[in-house]
């Protein structure tokens, strides 16, 4: 969070843009693709993003502060400023936000919009009418390293499962092949119970007594109590 707009005429916005406008909530999605909050179809591509945020619905009690504090949770802020020319409903206002990060004002977006916020409710949209000030090479860096995280993040995960799967299925395909040397120690005579549960249950409880069994026990440890001097009579 640098500072406010040092340059206000460059943000003058005077239209209302039809993307800005807040949609009905649809009606026709099926039950399958409904999420878990009900939204207006929309779609957008990546390449449709930016760095600038534009907040509607600010109540008009004075809570600038408290809606900067909201959004620099989310990332850097470079630019901020209440577009008081922009059309906004009554006793609300019309933020500006620049962010320094365009993955930053995506997070805020994604966490802000339909946000209760001190009794309003906010609509946060992405202004893209304010592409000329926007650096498209470096726009389109950070979304391409953005992406390569997330396939990173992707095959590094992938990895340690075959990783994980090899070494176990090597550890058992070794342990089958082991070759026994010596005489083999009598083994405990098998009880057919005439059923299978039980069969399972009785080798369960032959496994658990064999490793009570295995345990060795500790004996307590004495602590010697001091004994008490005999009185003497006089």
């Amino acid at each position: 969070m640098d500072r406010s707009v040092a340059n206000p005429s460059e943000w003058d916005t005077q239209k209302v843009y039809k993307h800005h406008e807040q949609q009905n909530v649809a009606q026709t999605r099926p039950r399958y693709r409904e999420g878990r909050r009900l939204k207006a179809v929309k779609v957008y591509t990546i390449n449709l993003e930016s760095r600038f945020l534009i907040v509607q619905g600010v109540p008009a009690i004075g809570v600038m502060t408290e809606l900067v504090q909201l959004f620099a949770l989310y990332g850097v802020i470079e630019e901020y400023r209440a577009l008081d020319e922009y059309p906004a409903e009554q006793f609300t206002e019309v933020y500006l936000f620049q962010f320094q990060k365009l993955a930053s004002a995506r997070v805020a977006k994604r966490h802000t919009d339909e946000k209760s916020f001190f009794g309003g409710q906010l609509h946060v949209c992405y202004l893209q009418d304010r592409r000329r000030y926007v650096n498209r090479a470096s726009q389109n860096t950070g979304i391409l390293n953005y992406m390569n995280c997330l396939l990173i993040s992707y095959i590094c995960r992938k990895s340690t499962f075959f990783f994980f799967f090899s070494k176990t299925s090597q550890s058992e395909t070794r342990r089958k092949q082991r070759t026994l040397i010596g005489p083999k120690l009598p083994e405990l005579p098998k009880v057919d119970m005439e059923d299978q549960s039980l069969n399972v249950t009785a080798s369960l409880i032959r496994q658990t007594m064999s490793k009570v069994a295995s345990v060795p026990q500790v004996k307590p440890v004495q602590v010697k109590t001091p004994t008490a001097k005999p009185r003497r009579r006089i």
